[in-house]
């Protein structure tokens, strides 16, 4: 993960940004980009909702169009937050706006690959693909990001202040890369609700009324990933840590190993890798 200087941050600053798509994630990132001080009159967003323009217009004071044309002639960077199954499309019909200025091209749409974004785009494009997640909708994502070879360090620290705007961001090495992170932290979120989703229900058999249960569930929850980020130790080493011999939680652990948890852990985590490369696939 790299720090950005306050040189840079300063240049980011000055930069127009414009969002194709003024979804819940677009959203976030813009809210982000103001709380750290990116100017509002700076950002640029499209969307074909009326009513999702007049929100963010009023809330956030940016500039809003329905005419993505507009926003592209209008910025320096664009960001791609539209569904995946229209981004053809939308690439398609930007693409020679974006030739035409060297925009440089973040996406942030699952599965669609910078091959298939270069295709629609033109080959000679900036583009760094992101893989964000939820949380980053509370300002605690985590994204990973690859750049094409057609993005300058400058522009790579651009994109990164972006992203980071709304959580942690790293580099990978290999665009492939991206499907592990999609099957680590992209659906991420959704194990962990299924844990707290489980153990509630199992509360409420155990006799806690719901209210108690949720609390208890959500508590722990963040307890225990708050120790786990400010610990220098790893996950085995704070669970043993929490384990006493022949106490409750141990017999706890056992009954989950008893299960295959982890053996299924891997398979759901192969599973979700597997089928973001077969997306990515489909996109070319």
């Amino acid at each position: 993960m790299n720090l950005t200087s306050d040189r840079d941050i300063l240049t980011m600053h000055t930069h127009k940004i414009g969002f194709i798509g003024g979804g819940n994630m677009a959203t976030s990132l813009i809210s982000g980009l103001i709380a750290s001080g990116h100017p509002a009159e700076l950002i640029f967003v499209s969307d074909i909702n009326p009513d999702t323009l007049a929100t963010l217009s009023s809330s956030l004071n940016i500039n809003t169009s329905v005419d993505n044309t507009v926003v592209l002639n209008a910025v320096d960077i664009v960001v791609l937050a539209v569904k995946p199954q229209i981004l053809k499309a939308v690439a398609t019909a930007a693409a020679s706006i974006v030739q035409q200025k060297n925009l440089l091209v973040v996406s942030i749409a699952a599965g669609i690959s910078q091959t298939s974004l270069s295709n629609w785009l033109g080959n000679n494009t900036a583009i760094v693909r992101c893989m964000p997640n939820t949380p980053a909708l509370v300002l605690t994502g985590a994204t990973a990001l690859h750049a094409n070879s057609h993005v300058s360090n400058e522009q790579r620290d651009t994109a990164e202040s972006i992203l980071r705007a709304v959580g942690i961001t790293l580099w990978v090495d290999n665009e492939s890369d991206l499907d592990a992170v999609t099957a680590v932290s992209g659906s991420g979120p959704a194990y962990y609700f299924l844990l707290m989703e489980a153990m509630e229900k199992v509360a409420i058999d155990l006799g806690l009324t719901e209210s108690t249960a949720r609390l208890l569930v959500q508590q722990t929850a963040l307890g225990a990933a708050k120790i786990a980020l400010e610990s220098s130790e790893s996950p085995q080493q704070l669970r043993e840590r929490v384990t006493s011999p022949n106490g409750t939680t141990q017999r706890a652990i056992e009954t989950f190993e008893q299960g295959g948890f982890t053996d299924l852990v891997a398979r759901a985590l192969h599973a979700a890798r597997d089928r973001s490369i077969e997306m990515s696939q489909q996109s070319e």
